[in-house]
């Protein structure tokens, strides 16, 4: 098992879904580890509940002014930083024609500018702290589905942000790994296919043909990578790309069935 013990982690999306899973599971491993989240009463409820070592943050990430405000508010709190995950996101459902420049720019803004914003102002903490940022993208960074232009497209910036970032500071002892995500079972994303029309027990009904193991990614799975990332067993590799995913998403066609969509 690898050990956060005393490290200060600043998770954004903490609050629910995936981040939860991570911001549970770093706490588990001894970190103290701030959590943002856009709405304050959640955030608050979550922090309270995960106990003392949990901070909460909320804030919007679409404002420009968020990102260096929520890592002030973690290095103040905890008196360090050593690793950020760049978790939360907008999925922006519409097709390339339909997408509205307004849809586009919020994708970009929370997607793309908020994580550069993140890392611009934490990057004097992560130094000094020899630390760490991990970027959640998605297996859409490849292509994308048909309904998920701005949303595939603000994961290929991130991507390439990564590794740009990788490469900059390379000597400095940062290090930045991205984790492409597939089809994970969070609630948010249970909940989405029941507004879709699905039934309760949809993951139950999945086709092995887009769930080969007979049921989805948990976002406690998830955790678990993110985890080792974070770790120093990771070191000295900076710059992975990583792609969680049951089966080798390259050269498939996510368009198929678009009541399935994969993160």
């Amino acid at each position: 098992m690898e050990s956060l013990k005393d490290k200060s982690i600043l998770v954004t999306g903490g609050n629910t879904g995936i981040g939860r899973a991570i911001a549970d599971r770093c706490l588990k491993l001894g970190a103290n580890v701030t959590i943002h989240g856009l709405d304050s009463t959640s955030v608050k409820e979550v922090a309270d509940e995960l106990g003392s070592k949990a901070f909460g943050f909320a804030g919007d990430l679409e404002n420009s002014n968020t990102p260096s405000q929520l890592v002030s508010a973690a290095v103040e709190r905890f008196g360090r930083l050593d690793g950020i995950v760049n978790n939360a996101a907008i999925i922006t459902r519409a097709s390339f024609e339909e997408t509205s420049a307004a849809q586009f720019d919020q994708t970009m803004a929370i997607n793309v500018r908020a994580p550069f914003l993140m890392c611009q102002a934490a990057i004097p903490h992560l130094k000094e702290s020899q630390g760490c940022v991990i970027d959640i993208g998605s297996i859409n960074a490849h292509g994308g589905e048909a309904i998920l232009s701005a949303y595939s497209v603000s994961k290929g910036a991130l991507q390439t942000m990564s590794r740009n970032l990788a490469g900059i500071y390379a000597k400095s002892g940062i290090r930045f790994t991205h984790l492409n995500l597939g089809w994970v079972l969070s609630d948010t994303e249970y909940e989405r296919k029941i507004d879709d029309g699905l039934p309760e027990n949809w993951p139950e009904k999945l086709d092995l043909g887009v769930a080969p193991r007979g049921k989805m990614t948990q976002p406690e799975e998830v955790a678990n990578v993110v985890a080792f990332w974070l770790s120093d067993s990771a070191r000295p590799f900076s710059g992975t790309v990583l792609d969680l995913e049951q089966y080798p998403f390259l050269g498939q066609n996510p368009t198929k069935d678009e009541s399935y969509e994969m993160r």
